[in-house]
């Protein structure tokens, strides 16, 4: 990874100077970008910060169309031809990643963390209303809650998967009826795949600048568990 020192900056330089570019873009909206690409020989220099546009998909747009490239709907679809795990049921996933729990994400944004409890009520739940299967899926931290849920009891229709790289992930999402998860990476992933998704979001933060083009969307804001589960399942309905 590149770091901020003068020195190595100035190295790069040198190493990227030995070729000659047809376009640059400029996307990051950091300075030091925008200091490299200036010492760079390139016909095109695309900066971003000189768009008008708020969100990413017509950023992209404005450059596609800037390099004489067309845009097309079934470009979002980057999912198709990837491997599935196709399980014999149809399933829905539960993301319960660190974006669930107060202590482990970020502290200012509204507390939706739940108790085993209220966990347990909400995944037996979210059956009853849908009849399908509920697999639980987590990022690569385990939460303890689901430990103490899953560790000593099998429940028939609610299957816990633990420790899943984030390609085995994807193959579950792609396969998934509907995904329901806090916005993060999974939340692209259903979108390119046009998977129905109910994304968890702070209204502190406009997501709209990442998600307008997102296909089968439907976002619910943040507040305590009891409320949000509710939520939840009447979108479901």
């Amino acid at each position: 990874m590149l770091k901020n020192t003068f020195l190595q900056i100035i190295k790069l330089i040198l190493k990227l100077k030995k070729f000659n570019y047809q376009s640059i873009i400029l996307h990051d909206n950091k300075n030091r970008s925008v200091f490299i690409s200036f010492f760079l020989n390139s016909k095109k220099k695309i900066n971003i910060n000189n768009f008008s546009f708020f969100c990413q998909i017509e950023i992209i747009k404005k450059i596609l169309n800037i390099l004489n490239f067309s845009f097309n709907k079934n470009d979002l679809n980057i999912t198709e031809g990837r491997e599935k795990n196709i399980f014999k049921k149809k399933y829905i996933v539960l993301h319960l990643d660190e974006k669930w729990f107060h202590k482990t994400y970020i502290e200012n944004y509204i507390n939706i963390e739940p108790s085993k409890q209220d966990l347990l009520f909400f995944l037996k739940s979210l059956y009853i209303f849908t009849r399908k299967q509920i697999i639980v899926t987590t990022g690569f931290t385990t939460p303890k809650i689901l430990n103490n849920i899953f560790r000593y009891k099998n429940y028939k229709n609610i299957i816990f998967l633990k420790n899943l790289n984030f390609f085995y992930l994807e193959k579950i999402i792609l396969s998934a009826d509907l995904l329901i998860s806090c916005h993060g990476s999974v939340s692209h992933i259903a979108a390119a795949s046009q998977i129905r998704q109910i994304d968890i979001i702070d209204n502190s933060y406009n997501y709209s600048l990442w998600t307008k083009h997102f296909r089968k969307y439907c976002f619910i804001y943040r507040e305590n568990f009891k409320n949000l589960s509710q939520k939840i399942l009447l979108e479901i309905k």
